[in-house]
């Protein structure tokens, strides 16, 4: 398949907003079953392992009719969007749903589900906010026990330590092919647009992991086959999108202005990970233990005494980024509340920075593409101060 191909593949995904993708997976075994988590991290492996396809789903663009019903205006997009898939229908195929502890909107949206849909699963994934083995590690086993229990009572399927080493194994060639393609964007981006790169993510939240992983196979190979063309942009992080995501306008617009994005927090659930997990021993214990001692740091993860921006400087110089663009969804209180500090430490760093709002409805992007515009040709004229 060539690359317009595999992005039209994906672009189709990205738009499949009713899971019909899911619904004909679903269609090929009575016994089939999917479910959906939110944004950010949730151990897909364990529900792979069950037997159950993972189901990513993050809001969308759409007319929101009933969903502004049950939330107050100043909060973030992403929960009303949800509840008007649900409301609407959309979400059907769905036989359960995992809300990972982000915020409290997304918190008080998983007791909201209880009561809206009562015939579904519904779990709420408590994840540790602390990381010694004794005590986080112990309580985020017991979550991961208690999601496993949860799921076998669902889909009368007993999850195995074979099964889960195996779920274990498929995932980590996934995250694999997906940090080599983020190492390739950062080395050379003009081949490896952004657009195309999210795209290829979200496609993931729909597909099993065998048929993503293969996508992804086929998308390195035929970019390794063509040259295309190089620009004079600046090589720009993005941080801030780890939740609600920007339209796919709105990545288009931030390329057209000039800027190369070489590292981003998009779909981070699918990198929560840096690494592999062990594929050997006690498979929830490897689980528990990659969380407790490799997460990609972010603004909904308590990482206690650390500096707040110690990690971000490191992406820029890891990535060789001359700026940072703070893309944070409108009214998101743990990007926003994380901000200040994170600038503070990428100013101390001598790094430029800019930043703005949006939410995954947002339909003009002019303004924001003059702003980073500007930025980037700032960067190209006077250099990192």
């Amino acid at each position: 398949m060539s690359i317009a191909g595999i992005v039209q593949r994906c672009q189709e995904l990205y738009d499949d907003l009713g899971l019909r993708t899911v619904a004909a997976w679903k269609a090929q075994a009575p016994e089939r079953k999917a479910i959906g988590f939110m944004p950010i991290y949730v151990p897909r492996e364990i529900i792979h392992a069950a037997g159950m396809l993972p189901v990513g789903l993050m809001g969308g663009d759409m007319e929101i009719i009933r969903g502004d019903a049950y939330y107050q205006s100043y909060i973030c997009h992403i929960p009303r969007s949800t509840i008007e898939l649900g409301v609407s229908g959309r979400l059907d195929a769905l036989d359960g749903m995992i809300f990972p502890s982000i915020c409290d909107v997304i918190r008080n949206l998983s007791g909201m589900w209880q009561l809206m849909f009562p015939d579904k699963y519904v779990k709420y994934l408590d994840l540790p906010q602390t990381f010694d083995p004794n005590t986080g590690g112990r309580f985020y086993r017991t979550e991961l026990h208690n999601l496993i229990q949860g799921l076998t009572r669902l889909g009368g399927r007993a999850v195995t330590n074979e099964q889960l080493l195996e779920s274990i194994r498929l995932y980590n060639r996934n995250r694999e092919l997906v940090e080599a393609l983020y190492t390739l964007r950062a080395e050379q981006p003009w081949q490896v647009p952004t657009t195309e790169l999210y795209l290829l993510l979200r496609a993931g939240n729909l597909l099993p992991v065998e048929e993503h992983t293969s996508l992804l196979e086929d998308y390195r190979r035929e970019v390794e086959r063509v040259q295309r063309p190089q620009l004079d942009n600046s090589r720009i992080v993005l941080t801030g999108a780890f939740c609600e995501q920007p339209p796919l306008g709105l990545i288009r617009a931030l390329e057209r202005a000039g800027c190369y994005i070489v590292e981003d927090d998009f779909v981070l659930g699918s990198r929560w990970i840096e690494g592999a997990i062990a594929e050997t021993g006690d498979a929830l214990d490897n689980i528990v233990g990659a969380f407790l001692e490799r997460s990609v740091q972010s603004a909904s993860l308590y990482i206690g005494d650390k500096p707040k921006g110690e990690a971000l400087v490191k992406k820029c110089r890891t990535r060789t980024g001359e700026g940072v663009v703070f893309c944070a969804a409108s009214f998101c209180d743990p990007a926003l509340l994380d901000q200040p500090m994170l600038a503070a430490a990428v100013e101390k760093a001598g790094i430029p920075y800019t930043e703005f709002k949006y939410s995954e409805n947002t339909g003009q992007f002019q303004v924001i593409k003059e702003q980073t515009g500007t930025f980037s040709d700032s960067i190209k004229l006077w250099g990192q101060t």
